[in-house]
């Protein structure tokens, strides 16, 4: 059982949604950048709670990534370690398109990723 949780985010609309009301840690950085900050953290003894490539959106097709890691350090959790180690795998093999798309994509893509984030919180919810 975890003493709750930290949201790492790269999502403007994350930031607004949650800034006052959970420990948050927001970055206006890339998609891979976001992975290898949660990677970073991972490697401080956090643990990831959240799966690094949650949904069916590819990583070469939003900037946006949203993930939960636990408050907590203890020691490094392999499995989180082998998830993100993964992700940053696949995300170096995709070049990212998103840039090809109008602004109210991007607005489509915060919220996606928004979706996911808060089905994982009602989970970590449940749990605490």
């Amino acid at each position: 059982m975890q003493d709750g949780y930290i949201v790492l985010t790269n999502n403007p609309l994350v930031f607004e949604k949650l800034h006052s009301t959970h420990e948050l840690i927001y970055r206006e950085v890339s998609y891979e950048d976001i992975l290898k900050e949660a990677r970073d953290m991972i490697h401080q003894g956090h643990q990831l709670l959240t799966h690094p490539l949650s949904g069916s959106v590819k990583p070469n097709e939003t900037p946006y990534k949203s993930m939960l890691l636990s408050k907590s350090k203890g020691r490094m959790d392999q499995a989180s370690v082998r998830l993100i180690e993964y992700a940053l795998d696949a995300c170096k093999k995709f070049h990212f398109r998103g840039d090809q798309f109008q602004s109210d994509v991007y607005e489509d893509f915060q919220m996606i990723d928004w979706t996911l984030l808060e089905s994982g919180m009602t989970s970590a919810d449940v749990w605490r």
